[in-house]
């Protein structure tokens, strides 16, 4: 059964996709990798094993229900709680929502599981497939990605780089550049000669700006990504912070907590993040946040100066900044 707060979350105000409307289509934290740095926590089930766990019906019900009713989205995204290639109906759900809008449709994946030709098939059916790569070598793989039994980072790109010659569509690689960890010129070559093999339209830089569960998961100042960039053939973007703002002219909605939550469980979120993603005024998201801190779904994170907002799946992890500080 779906969860109470249904499968569809957002807008999310995202970095490379604009106002991003989340399909969530695994259960929390069922994931083939468990990387340091996610800002969902701890993975929960470590698996590659595929599976229906949401009828597919169920699933566009409420994505059509959402687009009629909001502003049409920049991209509907198949991302949520955990990695949506997991799900075995992905490619019936990817045709019934290009059935219903001719919005774009994004799938935002570890690429784990691309070795798979039928995970291959379904992925094709998107307009544009965002995967990460995160490491150069075996043992940062394991360091950082942690995957499940079986999985090598070998056959990671192999599958990804077979998909490269199959796919018609856009491939965006995010490559996670860690303080500490990945961030030596070394390491990001090896990075860069693996995503040469991938052939990806666009290579893009992120760093963990938002609350990761693990303190080993620092983040890279723009300075230096901006210097690794130039290592990656064609040269690296690196992805910039969310600009937008509500505009005080606009009409805001008034703000319904289960859209609120159902954001912020899945991603973590600053008050002009909210505002932008759902068309809320920053104000009516105070109280909103007041409401849903008083009865103990959210807390807030002080990160790099920062203050970003967490909703608690109520059997979770708290997520911490740089230092591990609440506010």
């Amino acid at each position: 059964m779906r969860t109470a707060l249904g499968h569809v979350y957002g807008p999310v105000p995202s970095r490379r996709l604009g106002a991003s409307l989340g399909v969530d289509v695994v259960p929390l934290k069922y994931c083939p990798y468990d990387c340091v740095y996610c800002q969902l926590g701890p993975t929960r089930t470590l698996s590659a094993e595929r599976s229906l766990y949401f009828p597919c019906e169920e699933i566009l019900a409420d994505v059509e229900r959402r687009i009629r009713l909001w502003p049409p989205p920049d991209v509907i995204t198949v991302a949520g709680s955990g990695e949506p290639t997991l799900y075995a109906g992905l490619g019936a759900l990817i045709t019934g929502i290009k059935g219903m809008t001719e919005i774009p449709v994004a799938l935002l994946t570890n690429g784990a599981l691309f070795h798979r030709a039928d995970v291959r098939a379904e992925a094709a059916r998107a307009d544009i497939v965002l995967p990460s790569l995160d490491a150069g070598d075996e043992a940062t793989f394991q360091l950082v990605n942690r995957p499940a039994p079986g999985i090598t980072l070998e056959q990671a790109v192999d599958g990804l780089a077979v998909f490269r010659r199959e796919y018609r569509g856009q491939i965006w690689l995010e490559v996670m550049v860690l303080a500490g960890i990945t961030e030596t010129p070394e390491r990001v070559r090896a990075i860069a000669a693996l995503a040469q093999r991938i052939a990806p339209d666009r290579i893009q830089l992120n760093t963990p700006v938002r609350p990761t569960f693990d303190e080993r998961a620092a983040p890279v100042a723009v300075e230096s990504l901006a210097e690794r960039s130039r290592l990656f053939t064609p040269e690296a973007e690196v992805i910039a912070e969310w600009g937008g703002r509500h505009e005080d002219g606009a009409a805001p909605r008034a703000p319904e907590s289960n859209d609120v939550l159902a954001l912020l469980r899945r991603r973590p979120c600053t008050v002009d993040d909210i505002a932008v993603g759902l068309g809320l005024h920053p104000n009516a998201v105070l109280k909103a946040l007041g409401v849903l801190e008083r009865a103990g779904q959210v807390h807030r994170v002080l990160r790099n100066t920062h203050v970003f907002w967490h909703g608690l799946s109520g059997v979770g992890h708290r997520l911490r900044g740089r230092h591990g500080k609440r506010v």
